[in-house]
């Protein structure tokens, strides 16, 4: 007997324009399981399930294999993270797009240097090589996109501190007009976008990042046309410009990212104007913490982060690291925590994270949201530890 609210197999297929052997290919495979299964073993699918099913099928349509598929919708589909998934994959299209005008470009300029010279430029063709090979680097940032847009979304849906970690981080820049400023390691420019209106009329502000796909995010952010912005792909352990430039450097929750951290903070002084400012966020050792132990509740040997990224720097050793290339160094907290009432939210977040949690978690994956809504689900708190090195050369 069918359950209001469900769809049969069949239907479910008739909906998305596919057939019923790909629904169960999905089921077999754990890429999509149905919410309800009766005792005669019909399966039966929901509202909730199509939404899934449609993301499931554009990831399919831009060439992500199956395997990248399963690991990229796992979670619940609720409105919020619908809208960050849309989102994300608005961006993966945009990208596609670029580089598949690139490919168009590169493979004309081959095409027609073999009809005028009747020869092969390998430069082109080795270009056009790198350029086919860009669907790797595409597909990493679309889960990396996925992944930050789901830490993001917990904070800004409860954190207590309404100011926001980003307009907060403005306000500590103290920016005026003729200021040279760098920010190294951008990401994808949210400090600037969310504080475009505030920003001076007369300042050159360079946006850096070792990613090429997290720049043109930022450029895409801020737009091409903002006058006051540079983009720039470099290392910040070899900042291509003469020493005694900037007037500003920030670096956003990137510090403890560094292979030689010694070497960046020594070109980061470097290339500051004497009394220049050096401004770098981090993070304390109980930030977050309550997060770790939930996780570890369900299964002991789940870490949800390979390194401690507060050991390498921190808010405990930061200013021990920092003091040889600055002084006047301070720590500024920013007074927040998580006041968390839903566990969907949290249950991505934890799937977002870069340790082996999903070793553990997806084979068990009801089980363990059965578990949150349990622990969390009626109000959860969350330490937060956060906050940012004030330094001057």
């Amino acid at each position: 007997m069918k359950k209001e609210g469900f769809y049969s197999s069949g239907e479910f297929a008739r909906m998305a324009h596919v057939t019923v052997r790909t629904i169960r290919y999905y089921d077999s495979h754990d890429i999509l399981k149905p919410s309800f299964v009766n005792e005669s073993g019909a399966r039966f699918y929901t509202d909730e399930d199509f939404t899934r099913l449609q993301q499931i099928l554009l990831l399919k349509f831009l060439g992500f294999s199956l395997n990248d598929i399963k690991n990229m919708t796992i979670g619940d589909m609720d409105y919020h993270f619908l809208s960050d998934s849309l989102e994300v994959q608005l961006k993966l299209v945009r990208d596609k797009i670029e580089q598949l005008q690139l490919v168009e470009k590169a493979i004309e300029d081959t095409s027609g240097e073999i009809r005028e010279y009747h020869t092969v430029n390998w430069n082109k063709m080795l270009e056009l090589i790198h350029l086919t090979g860009m669907e790797n680097a595409v597909k990493k940032q679309y889960q990396n996109a996925t992944n930050i847009a789901s830490r993001i979304r917990l904070h800004r849906l409860y954190s207590v501190n309404k100011e926001g970690w980003f307009p907060w981080i403005y306000r500590n820049l103290e920016l005026k007009n003729g200021l040279k400023v760098l920010e190294i390691g951008c990401g994808n420019g949210m400090l600037w976008k969310e504080n475009i209106q505030k920003i001076p009329d007369s300042i050159s502000i360079t946006l850096s990042d070792l990613s090429e796909g997290m720049l043109r995010d930022a450029r895409r952010n801020i737009g091409q046309k903002d006058k006051r912005f540079e983009f720039k792909i470099l290392d910040a352990e070899k900042i291509p410009f003469m020493a005694e430039t900037f007037d500003l450097v920030i670096a956003n929750h990137m510090l403890f990212y560094c292979e030689n951290l010694s070497q960046t903070c020594r070109e980061v002084a470097r290339v500051l104007k004497k009394s220049g400012r050096f401004i770098c966020s981090t993070y304390g050792k109980k930030h977050m913490k309550e997060v770790s132990e939930l996780a570890k509740g369900f299964d002991n040997r789940i870490v949800l982060s390979a390194d401690n990224l507060y050991e390498k720097f921190g808010k405990e050793n930061g200013k021990e690291i920092l003091k040889p290339y600055f002084h006047e160094i301070s720590w500024q907290e920013y007074k927040d925590k998580l006041e968390i009432q839903d566990a969907e939210p949290l249950i991505a977040y934890i799937l977002s994270c870069h340790g082996n949690q999903n070793q553990y978690i997806l084979s068990r994956y009801q089980e363990f949201r059965d578990y949150v809504k349990q622990k969390a689900g009626k109000g959860y708190d969350v330490t937060k530890e956060a906050g940012i090195f004030v330094c001057r050369k």
